[in-house]
């Protein structure tokens, strides 16, 4: 299996102390910024990402979002183009740039520029965002959807042909050649997370793009393996392990009552403070404003609706009781339960890569480079030599 840890670099001082109510205010003000915090924050996530790099891991997970202590990540460009400097041989998730928000053609370019500068280490995501980012940047949320594929279309022939002209309803080229093109051709690996929309699953299947399964629950991201499995057969593609990167929150300790007692109050501050700040998380209230559609949920079994719908309070209202249930069947613990946990679920899903979190809710940098340090020495090597050969939900699928 291949291993990318996934950091959302987050502003490294807490700011609980900040919240009305149970929410943090969005927006959330300059006076409340500390330049001397960001630089120190950008600093250690370098050094851990070339932490990374040294100890052989397969890759680093950059993502984008805006306006929020969540990430510090507004261009997970220029991070991937800091990183290329520092590392040799650890690949770029750029997970990912949000395509409705931006235009086309300068991100094929700056793409194009990270594959030259990394000596073609990228991997490209493509994705839609959070509703946030569309009130920020004043983009209608009922056009998100058109808009993502329109620039998909834009990037790719951008990168493959050799000159190209485009019409289309909100951007339009022509006679186009980019300068540089990227080093993997005929282009780098184009993935796309998904946290549960039908018609992003569909358009998945459509291009034989690789997926990340998030969701809240393993039931979701089982149904979602499950509809993509039929949406790559319906347009002729079979699934692979190749086709599916598995995200898993991890953290090593001596035991799991000890993983629960250090990592718990961080995981408690992403969940209750950070996550989705100033943004609209349920399902419901996200067809309202045109961003997913009535029947974007209709795959969805039953007993999972209640994960698909996403409901804020189940975030916020989190409890340790809480953690300490999910670390009971989670990659929490022993290094031993750790690989062993992430195996069967690798093996469940059938996924050959993992993409893991080991510094959930603005981890002390200490902390982080342990659990990089210590997830090296006693895990990464057997869940590298470990293959998964199938996708046992594909039989469902059929």
């Amino acid at each position: 299996m291949q291993v990318i840890v996934f950091d959302l670099l987050p502003y490294g001082e807490h700011l609980d102390h900040l919240k009305v109510g149970t929410e943090l205010p969005h927006p959330l003000h300059k006076k409340h910024f500390k330049s001397e915090v960001a630089v120190k924050t950008y600093a250690e996530h370098l050094d851990a990402w070339e932490e990374l790099d040294k100890l052989g891991y397969d890759g680093v997970g950059f993502n984008e979002h805006h306006t929020s202590p969540y990430g510090l990540m507004n261009s997970p460009n220029l991070m991937a183009a800091a990183a290329a400097q520092r590392t040799k041989n650890i690949k770029f998730l750029i997970y990912g740039n949000l395509l409705p928000l931006h235009q086309p053609l300068r991100l094929a370019e700056e793409l194009a520029m990270i594959d030259c500068l990394s000596e073609g280490r990228l991997i490209s995501g493509v994705a839609r965002g959070i509703p946030r980012e569309y009130v920020v940047h004043n983009v209608p949320m009922s056009e998100s959807r058109a808009r993502f594929e329109e620039a998909y279309e834009i990037i790719l022939k951008a990168w493959t042909e050799e000159e190209f002209s485009y019409e289309g309803k909100f951007w339009s080229y022509k006679n186009v050649s980019i300068w540089p093109r990227p080093v993997q051709q005929p282009h780098p690996p184009i993935w796309v997370p998904i946290t549960g929309s039908k018609e992003s699953i569909e358009w998945a299947g459509k291009h034989n793009i690789p997926i990340t399964p998030g969701g809240g629950s393993l039931g979701l991201r089982e149904d979602i393996i499950i509809y993509y499995a039929k949406c790559l057969a319906a347009s002729g593609h079979k699934i692979t392990p190749e086709h599916l990167n598995f995200p898993m929150n991890v953290y090593i300790a001596d035991s799991k009552a000890q993983a629960v007692k250090e990592a718990g109050p961080y995981h408690l501050y992403f969940n209750r403070t950070l996550f989705s700040h100033g943004n609209v998380t349920e399902t419901n209230l996200q067809r309202k404003d045109g961003y997913v559609t009535d029947a974007a949920s209709d795959y969805v079994r039953p007993e999972n609706r209640q994960a698909a719908a996403r409901n804020r309070a189940d975030f916020r209202n989190m409890t340790m009781e809480d953690v300490e249930r999910m670390a009971e069947t989670g990659p929490w613990g022993t290094a031993e339960e750790v690989t062993e946990r992430i195996i069967q679920t690798a093996e469940h899903a059938g996924a050959n890569i993992v993409q893991i979190s080991l510094n959930r809710g603005a981890m002390p940098h200490d902390m982080f480079i342990e659990q990089i340090r210590r997830f090296a020495d006693k895990v990464l090597p057997a869940v590298q030599a470990h293959q998964i050969k199938s996708v046992p939900l594909a039989d469902t699928a059929a």
